[in-house]
């Protein structure tokens, strides 16, 4: 029966430990309280300190180390921020020459356009002894129109009303419009 009482008090000891805390943890809780409680209320002095409040009782050593602490933060504020905008500065001189590689190609590509354009223009349509001929379709030709520069300057002063030799097709026929108004029409 002794044996019994003794595997039964056993067993609910090691049960009550498992279950409940330990006593001497409950214990440490008063002092480690008191602990973070000080710990806390050391931290939010400091930061007031930081901020420029409740200077009143510092000594001026404690002052002269508070403004170092607030010398050497600034400090790493100030090369983090350069650290920043030099990382942001190659970045954006990376995208400036990745833009300009861009811009090359599409002005090559526009160049080949253009040329393409020109020689699409030119080749297939040649006027010989008044005849237009095409290499590709005689049957039915058709003339490219190429609107002429218009002259201004000495040779035709500006508002004079009369349409030179050089005026294009669109000045001479068209008489509703001024002739100021069709060479800047032309120039467009």
């Amino acid at each position: 029966m002794e044996e019994i009482l003794e595997r039964y008090q056993r067993y609910s000891f090691e049960e009550r430990a498992i279950l409940d805390p330990n006593t001497q943890d409950q214990a440490n809780w008063g002092d480690e309280y008191g602990i973070l409680k000080s710990k806390l209320d050391a931290l939010q002095r400091s930061q007031r300190q930081l901020l420029g409040e409740q200077l009143d009782t510092l000594t001026p050593k404690e002052l002269q180390q508070l403004e170092h602490q607030l010398d050497s933060s600034l400090k790493h504020i100030r090369s983090r921020k350069h650290q920043l905008l030099i990382d942001s500065i190659s970045e954006l001189q990376k995208k400036e020459k990745l833009l300009k590689n861009q811009n090359g190609v599409m002005q090559k590509l526009m160049e080949t356009a253009r040329e393409k354009n020109n020689a699409v223009r030119n080749t297939p349509h040649q006027e010989q002894n008044g005849v237009i001929a095409s290499s590709t379709n005689t049957a039915s030709p058709t003339a490219v129109t190429v609107p002429t520069p218009v002259n201004i300057g000495p040779d035709q002063p500006i508002g004079s009303g009369q349409p030179d030799a050089q005026s294009s097709p669109a000045q001479v026929n068209n008489s509703k419009l001024p002739p100021w108004m069709l060479r800047t029409a032309s120039n467009t």
